[in-house]
């Protein structure tokens, strides 16, 4: 496993592109994707949490309410402001409990952010999924953005699945787990064909391609 780069990605995505033929076509479409990386923090996590289930944009607008309650983005700063406050911002319930059950593992020494990088990847992904609103998917994506693991992956990912079967041109659309086993495939370069697959999204509904550098 290796740690994605710009030039470590175009080396993946040449792999890939040679292995196989739907990956080949993206790629000839739409080009070298963003590296897409994300700041090692608390913010982080937060946003993630904001994006499940939601659209970028939605997730974003939040994100900026957030950060307008609690500036500094501190796991301690985040939990002194009152729940009203979020909720007024757009914060869900049960979103909230998520993001301050995260705040909590961190303040309480449970959760350590920069010794995650020390852990093999199956243990980051033990780490955070035992804190209460963080599952697979959300693991997958810090490690992948964040981490910048070679092999990481989303399972879970909506835009991922959809991306792949109207790439590919399938009838339908695959289950999670069947798409997992599809991607299977692509190791140990997942990380690479999942910004492949997200960047074909984006350009296809002619989105502008956000930046995740500033959580």
């Amino acid at each position: 496993m290796y740690q994605l780069t710009q030039e470590t990605m175009l080396l993946a995505l040449k792999e890939l592109v040679r292995r196989d033929i739907v990956m080949a076509d993206m790629f000839e479409r739409y080009g070298v994707p963003p590296l897409w990386i994300r700041s090692q923090s608390f913010a982080t996590l937060v946003h993630i949490i904001l994006e499940q289930k939601v659209s970028i944009v939605s997730a974003q607008a939040v994100m900026t309410r957030v950060r307008d309650l609690c500036p500094a983005m501190q796991p301690s700063l985040f939990l002194d402001v009152p729940d009203e406050l979020y909720r007024a911002a757009g914060l869900s319930s049960s979103k909230l409990s998520y993001c301050r059950s995260i705040a909590k593992a961190i303040v309480g020494g449970s959760l350590d952010l920069a010794n995650l990088q020390e852990l093999p990847t199956d243990q980051i992904i033990n780490s955070l999924t035992r804190i209460r609103g963080i599952g697979p998917w959300s693991a997958g994506v810090y490690v992948m953005m964040v981490l910048r693991r070679s092999d990481a992956w989303a399972s879970g990912d909506r835009a991922l699945v959809v991306s792949y079967a109207q790439n590919a041109e399938l009838d339908e659309v695959p289950s999670y787990a069947q798409f997992d086993e599809i991607a299977q495939a692509w190791s140990p370069h997942r990380g690479a064909a999942a910004r492949l697959l997200w960047h074909a999204y984006l350009c296809k509904r002619a989105r502008k391609t956000p930046s995740y550098n500033a959580s």
